[in-house]
């Protein structure tokens, strides 16, 4: 391929191509010979679920094709299966042309003169206090003789719950909250209705790309229609846009056209991946791709998240709770939650902490790592901990640090220093040594190291973490400046439970690799001479069994002077 150029391909065959290849005659090639729409635009009209989706690429024809079954579907008597439709599209001018090509369908399809109204919606949005925020928005319909209504409105209303009958979400993945409008239109299956979402990808991170993904998945039960450009030219597009034109179709013609689309991308192969073949593409300077992470992703590791609990009788926030009860709450929920994570841990291993510390806004995550034989790394355990006092933080910490130095075998630990952290790193450094924990403030020469690390051990498959939709996304918003992974400061994200995240568990995974990759702490002792051992003792005076205390000596250097087994 010539530098700067999509490579020139052969389309897929259609009509054209069985023609003159002598396996077809001239009355195969007309468009309209099969109706107006093609084999794509009837599958998906022909298909009942409740909940279709539809991932596509641009300009296949799907959202025609829905404004045709809306007019069938409002035209139609309640005993007939009619109900009133609602379409939603990411901007006003699409609701416009929606609604438009619905009336000039109305007057063809179902000999109905269908005038177009401009009309105000009020949109209705429940607050957290109680009351109700309305918003006006303009909107657009068109009557039908059985009494059901096609509307379209000029941007997502916040009230999509209490829409009743069809609703079709046009260019999903581009509307400004997608994540909401895709839970909001969702819950309208409650009541019998139904759900089209239609939508070119925007971003592999999008919540429109997760939806798809679940529903492939069979997570929830849902119609997938892919339609990517191929498919369409597979099914007459080309043929459909000479017939159009006014043009003459030919093979040669066919090859001309579908290259220069392509072509039109340039070097951008990854957006013409994403608009025409509906692969959604990674964010620009993408560290590490979706594929990558959920590869290494394993349903056999530990998330666990702690909350903090909801106010007590006397209206206190938990941070206002007695400090005997806060510890009494925390020290219930290790127990529940962590613990038997904890105890599933091989002994056989050198463990490793990393910790991303945070207060309000973000999240607190420590990360529990080890290296196997292979030196593939592990992270077993991760815990998460939202709007959590710095006693409960250290509690925590501190209950995983203990547990692992005196069950298993503790070696390093990474832990943030930056803003508030510096305290918890510090005591740490205290408590468990110098030696043992590193307090972090992390450099460009040092991310460059142990970022780079990070990213070929996703490359090489020689990591494995727990399966989960938040972990992932954090780890995705790694970005490569200037040959430095690092995670924009000014990026957050919504995570599962509706609160920001700032890629709190993909910095803890970092430290905690890191902390797996530390060289072996060089353990100080004294040795014992050869003989002149005076009876029942040392030359340092050790009474009896001089040895066996030395031997002890030295493994509280190694293990923490506070470790009670020593």
């Amino acid at each position: 391929m010539d530098a700067g150029r999509v490579a020139v391909r052969e389309p897929p065959e259609s009509a054209i191509d069985r023609i003159e290849a002598g396996r077809a005659t001239a009355a195969d090639l007309d468009p309209l010979s099969e109706g107006f729409l093609l084999k794509h635009q009837r599958n998906w009209i022909a298909d009942p679920a409740p909940l279709k989706i539809a991932p596509k690429g641009r300009r296949t024809g799907m959202t025609f094709a829905e404004a045709h079954d809306h007019v069938l579907i409002a035209a139609a008597s309640r005993e007939a299966g009619g109900d009133h439709c609602w379409y939603i599209g990411d901007t006003a001018e699409k609701g416009r042309e929606f609604i438009t090509t619905c009336a000039n369908f109305a007057q063809t399809v179902a000999n109905e003169l269908c005038a177009i109204e401009d009309f105000v919606f009020d949109d209705q949005e429940e607050q957290p206090d109680g009351t109700v925020k309305t918003r006006q928005i303009t909107a657009w319909r068109i009557r039908f003789a059985s009494g059901h209504r096609i509307t379209g409105l000029s941007s997502r209303p916040a009230a999509i719950r209490g829409l009743q009958g069809v609703v079709v979400i046009d260019e999903a993945a581009f509307h400004a909250d997608v994540g909401k409008v895709l839970e909001a239109v969702l819950a309208l299956l409650i009541w019998g209705g139904k759900v089209r979402i239609i939508s070119s990808h925007n971003g592999a991170t999008n919540a429109f790309n997760t939806l798809c993904k679940e529903a492939e998945s069979g997570k929830f039960p849902a119609s997938i229609h892919h339609v990517p450009f191929d498919v369409a030219v597979t099914n007459g597009l080309y043929e459909r846009v000479c017939l159009a034109r006014g043009w003459t179709p030919s093979v040669a013609g066919k090859r001309a056209w579908y290259n220069q689309i392509r072509a039109a991308y340039g070097t951008r192969t990854a957006a013409m991946r994403e608009e025409l073949d509906a692969i959604p593409r990674e964010d620009s300077g993408t560290m590490l791709a979706l594929a990558l992470i959920e590869a290494a992703m394993t349903p056999d590791y530990t998330v666990v998240r702690w909350e903090k609990p909801a106010p007590d009788a006397d209206g206190r926030e938990f941070v206002d709770w007695p400090e005997a009860r806060r510890r009494a709450h925390m020290a219930a929920w290790i127990e529940a939650h962590v613990q038997p994570a904890l105890d599933r841990l091989p002994s056989r291993w050198t463990y490793g902490i990393g910790g991303d510390f945070a207060m309000r806004q973000d999240r607190s995550a420590y990360a529990v790592a080890f290296a196997d034989q292979q030196l593939a790394r592990h992270v077993p355990l991760l815990v998460e901990a939202r709007e959590c006092p710095y006693d409960q933080q250290k509690q925590m910490l501190w209950h995983i640090a203990d547990f692992l130095r005196s069950k298993r075998r503790l070696g390093s630990g990474v832990l943030d220093a930056g803003g508030n952290g510096m305290v918890l790193a510090q005591e740490a450094r205290q408590r468990y040594g110098a030696e043992r924990i590193v307090e972090l403030i992390a450099t460009d020469a040092w991310l460059r190291v142990h970022s780079t690390q990070l990213k070929t051990a996703f490359e090489d498959r020689t990591i494995r973490i727990g399966a989960d939709l938040d972990v992932r996304d954090d780890l995705h918003q790694f970005r490569l400046v200037n040959g430095v992974g690092r995670i924009p400061a000014d990026v957050r994200k919504v995570g599962t439970d509706g609160g920001r995240r700032h890629a709190d568990a993909a910095i803890a995974i970092l430290n905690a690799h890191a902390a797996t990759a530390a060289p072996a702490e060089t353990i100080a002792y004294e040795g014992l001479p050869k003989r002149g051992l005076p009876p029942g003792g040392d030359r340092h005076g050790f009474p009896g069994d001089g040895i066996m205390q030395a031997m002890s000596r030295a493994a509280r250097l190694l293990f923490g002077a506070d470790d009670d087994r020593y």
